[in-house]
C-alpha cells in the first residue's frame, strides 16, 4: 500500500473515532528515524515505567492506532525524507530572499544593483573592492571606482550629444578585452547610472558574428578596445550602414570614422549621478543582454532584466559569502557568472573581488595565497585543470573555504577535496536565459541541484520522454508529454508562469518562440525547453546527463557524448577529448568522432587506443574516427566548441589534423588516408 494511502488510513481512522492523532505519527517518525530495535528499547522502557505514564497514556484506541501504523509501515522512509530539514532550511531562504528583492524592487523607484553599489561607496569608500592581477596590477577603493563610473556617465552623456538622455533607453555594446576588465567595468557601472543596458560580446568575435552581435543587441554605439582595431576595421563599413557609432577606449583613433573616449572620461567631473536620470528603470527593464555561448551557431542576446540580475547577484548570501571574504574569479565578463554572479554580487554584498586576466592553473593558488582568498568561482573543466598540474608541497596551504559554480564531474569533486583540502563545494544548474534553476545544497558529490517537493511548487518543472532524431518530446496519445521516471534521463522542461518567466532573446520573437514547448501536463500550458537531459533520483538530485545536439543516435541506440569522453579521457596519452557525431553518405544517424589534445611529449598509440574503447565501451558507442588536434578549441567558459568539427566530419580534404579510423581487422586506430576515405563513403568500409 503507498505510503499515502496509509497516513490517510491513519488519519481518517483516528479522526473518525474522535481520537488524537499525535501518538500514530510520533511512532511512525521514531520508527523512520531510529529503526526498529531502538523503538523496541524504547517501548521496553514504558512498560517498566507504566506506573508513571498510565496517567499520560493515550486511550486503547490511539494505541490501536500506533499498532495498525507500525504494522503498515513499509520497512525504509521515502528516501527523500532525510533530506527534509535542508530541504525546509533552504527553502525559507530562498523565500526571504525573494521577498527582500521583491520589496526592493517594488519601490516607487526601484532599488537597483547600481544603488545597492553607490550606497556602499558613500559608506566604506576605503574599502577595497575589485584586485586585479594582470599587467599593472591594482587595487580600486569603492571610492575610486565611484568616480570612475561618475566620470564614465558623464563623459558618455556629453559625447553622445543627449542620445542617452531622460528618455533614451537605447543599449550599448562593449567590446573588451580582459586587458581593460576595470575601465570596462568603470564604463559599464557609469551606463548602468543612466539606466542604459550594455551588451557584452565576446572580444574572439570577428566577422559576420561580430556584426550579428552587435545588431542583434540593438546598440547604437559600440565601444571597442584598441587592441581589437582589426576586428572593427573588417566589420565597420557594414556597422557604418546601420548607423552605429563607434569609439575606442583609448586617447586617439587609427580608424577614419571611430571616435575615442579616452580624453572624455579623463575630463569629465566625477561628481555624483542624480538618481532622476534612471528614475524610468522597471524590474522588468533590460540590464544586461549576455550572449550565449554559441557553440551551435550564432549567440544570441539573452536579456537580464533588473530583477533577474538582482537575483543571481544576492546568491552569494545563500552560499554563506559574507563581506569579509574575498572572491577570485578567472571568469569572463561576457559570462553571467563572471559578471553577474562574480563581480555584481561581489559590488552588491561589498566583497573584494580579485580578478584574473585568464585562468592559469600554474598561477591560481599562488594568487589565492597572495591575496588572502577564500571563495573561488569555477566553470566547465576548471578544477580538472588545477587537479592535473603536478603535486606540490603547499597544496593544502591557502584559505579557501568556498567553491562556487557548475559541470564539476563527481571523480574531479574527490580528487579535488582530496588534494586540496576539504573546500565546500556549491554546484549550481542554470542557464542565462532559462527560468529555472537548481543548487547542489546539501553538497552531495556529483549532483548537480537538488530539488524537494516544497522548491517544485515554487519553480514547476517536468522531466520527460524526447526523440533522438528530432530533439523534441514525446507525446502520449493525448498530446501531452511523458514524464520519466526517477532515475531516468529525461529533456527538462520548466514553466512559464507570471513568478517563473522566460524573457527570451532580444531580436525577433520567433528566437525565443523556439525554446517555447506548449501542453505538457495539461492542455495550453507553456514550458521552457532548456534543450539539456538530467535525471533525478528518489532523494531529488539532480545529474546532468547531456545537452541535446551533444547526444547522437547510432545504430538504433543513444550515445551519449559526455560518457564517451569520460572513457577516453582515462587514455594515458591524451590530454583532451572532445567527442561529437558526424554523418556518414548512406547510414542512419550518426556515427561517433573524438577530436583529441595529446599529452605533452607522448604520441598516437592506435593499438592501445582499440583495446581500451572495446574494453570500455558498447561496439555502438565505440569512435570509428580519430582527429589529433594542437588544441581543442573552447569557447570563453570552457565549453568545448563541436560546431566546426561537426561541419568537417573526417573529410581528408579539408582537414589537415592527423585522422585515424577504427580498423577491426587490424584492431587499431590507423591513419585515414583518401582511399580510405572513398571507401566509407562509398559504403564498401565497413563501420
Amino acid at each position: 500500500m503507498d505510503i499515502g494511502w496509509r497516513l490517510a488510513f491513519l488519519l481518517l481512522l483516528v479522526g473518525g473515532l474522535g481520537q488524537s492523532a499525535w501518538p500514530a505519527v510520533v511512532a511512525l517518525v521514531l520508527c523512520w528515524l531510529l529503526g526498529d530495535s531502538i523503538c523496541l528499547v524504547l517501548l521496553g522502557l514504558a512498560l517498566l515505567g507504566w506506573p508513571w505514564l498510565g496517567p499520560w497514556m493515550p486511550s486503547w484506541l490511539s494505541v490501536a492506532a500506533v499498532a495498525i501504523t507500525l504494522a503498515l509501515l513499509p520497512a525504509q522512509p521515502p528516501p527523500a525524507l532525510r533530506w527534509l530539514p535542508a530541504d525546509l532550511a533552504y527553502t525559507f531562504s530562498i523565500l526571504c530572499l525573494g521577498l527582500k528583492t521583491w520589496a526592493r524592487l517594488n519601490r516607487r523607484r526601484p532599488d537597483t544593483f547600481i544603488d545597492s553599489f553607490e550606497r556602499w561607496a558613500r559608506a566604506q569608500p576605503g574599502r577595497p573592492i575589485l584586485v586585479w592581477t594582470g599587467p599593472g596590477s591594482q587595487s580600486v577603493t569603492f571610492r575610486e571606482l565611484d568616480a570612475q563610473a561618475c566620470r564614465a556617465a558623464w563623459a558618455m552623456r556629453a559625447e553622445l550629444g543627449g542620445a542617452l538622455g531622460l528618455h533614451a533607453r537605447e543599449p550599448t555594446a562593449l567590446l573588451m578585452l580582459p586587458s581593460q576588465t576595470m575601465a570596462a567595468l568603470a564604463l559599464w557601472l557609469g551606463l548602468a547610472k543612466l539606466g542604459c543596458p550594455v551588451a557584452w560580446i565576446n572580444p574572439h568575435s570577428r566577422g559576420a558574428p561580430l556584426v550579428h552581435a552587435v545588431l542583434s543587441s540593438g546598440a547604437q554605439v559600440l565601444i571597442v578596445d584598441p587592441d581589437l582595431r582589426e576586428n572593427l576595421e573588417e566589420v565597420l563599413p557594414k556597422l557604418q550602414a546601420e548607423d552605429i557609432r563607434c569609439f575606442y577606449l583609448s586617447y586617439s583613433s587609427p580608424t577614419l570614422g571611430v571616435g575615442a573616449l579616452g580624453a572624455a572620461l579623463e575630463a569629465a567631473p566625477p561628481d555624483p549621478v542624480p538618481a532622476e536620470l534612471r528614475a524610468e528603470i522597471k524590474p522588468q527593464s533590460p540590464a544586461l543582454f549576455i550572449y550565449t555561448s554559441g557553440t551551435t551557431g550564432l549567440p544570441k542576446p539573452a536579456i537580464l532584466t533588473y530583477e533577474r540580475v538582482l537575483h543571481i547577484s544576492s546568491m552569494l548570501t545563500l552560499f554563506g559569502v559574507t563581506a569579509d571574504d574575498v572572491v577570485y574569479s578567472v571568469l569572463p565578463l561576457y559570462h553571467t557568472m563572471g559578471l553577474v554572479l562574480g563581480v555584481l554580487s561581489c559590488l552588491e554584498l561589498g566583497v573584494t573581488c580579485v580578478l584574473a586576466p585568464k585562468f592559469s592553473a600554474s598561477c591560481f593558488w599562488d594568487d589565492c595565497r597572495q591575496h588572502g582568498v577564500t571563495v573561488i568561482q569555477y566553470v566547465g573543466e576548471v578544477l580538472r585543470y588545477l587537479c592535473n598540474t603536478p603535486q606540490r608541497p603547499e597544496d593544502r596551504t591557502h584559505t579557501v573555504r568556498l567553491a562556487i559554480g557548475s559541470g564539476l564531474r563527481a571523480d574531479v569533486w574527490e580528487t579535488f577535496q582530496q588534494r586540496f583540502g576539504p573546500i565546500r563545494i556549491w554546484e549550481v544548474y542554470g542557464s542565462t536565459e532559462g527560468n529555472v534553476g537548481f543548487v547542489n545544497y546539501p553538497g552531495r558529490c556529483g549532483a548537480h541541484g537538488k530539488t524537494s517537493c516544497f522548491l517544485r511548487m515554487l519553480s514547476p518543472y517536468e522531466l520527460v520522454q524526447f526523440s533522438m532524431e528530432t530533439e523534441e518530446p514525446v507525446r502520449d496519445n493525448r498530446g501531452l508529454c511523458i514524464p520519466v521516471r526517477p532515475g531516468e534521463a529525461g529533456l527538462l522542461l520548466s514553466q512559464v508562469l507570471g513568478r517563473q518567466p522566460f524573457l527570451g532573446y532580444r531580436g525577433a520573437r520567433e528566437l525565443s518562440e523556439r525554446k517555447l514547448v506548449r501542453n505538457v501536463r495539461r492542455p495550453n500550458d507553456v514550458y521552457y525547453n532548456s534543450g539539456d537531459v538530467l535525471t533525478v533520483d528518489r532523494e531529488g538530485f539532480l545529474y546532468f546527463r547531456d545537452r541535446l545536439g551533444d547526444t547522437f543516435r547510432w545504430k538504433g541506440e543513444n550515445v551519449s557524448t559526455r560518457e564517451v569522453e569520460g572513457v577516453l579521457a582515462q587514455v594515458d596519452f591524451l590530454q583532451e577529448v572532445n567527442v561529437y557525431g558526424v554523418s556518414v553518405p548512406g547510414c542512419e544517424g550518426k556515427v561517433g568522432m573524438a577530436a583529441v589534445q595529446l599529452a605533452p611529449g607522448r604520441t598516437f598509440d592506435g593499438q592501445k587506443m582499440y583495446q581500451h574503447v572495446r574494453t570500455w565501451l558498447p561496439a555502438y558507442a565505440v569512435p570509428q574516427f580519430i582527429r589529433i588536434q594542437d588544441a581543442l578549441e573552447i569557447t570563453g567558459t570552457f565549453k568545448l566548441v563541436k560546431s566546426r568539427l561537426v561541419r568537417e566530419a573526417f573529410n581528408v580534404g579539408v582537414i589537415a589534423d592527423p585522422l585515424f579510423v577504427l580498423d577491426n581487422q587490424a584492431r587499431a586506430f590507423r591513419p585515414l588516408t583518401p582511399d580510405i576515405y572513398r571507401a566509407v563513403c562509398e559504403g564498401t568500409w565497413r563501420l
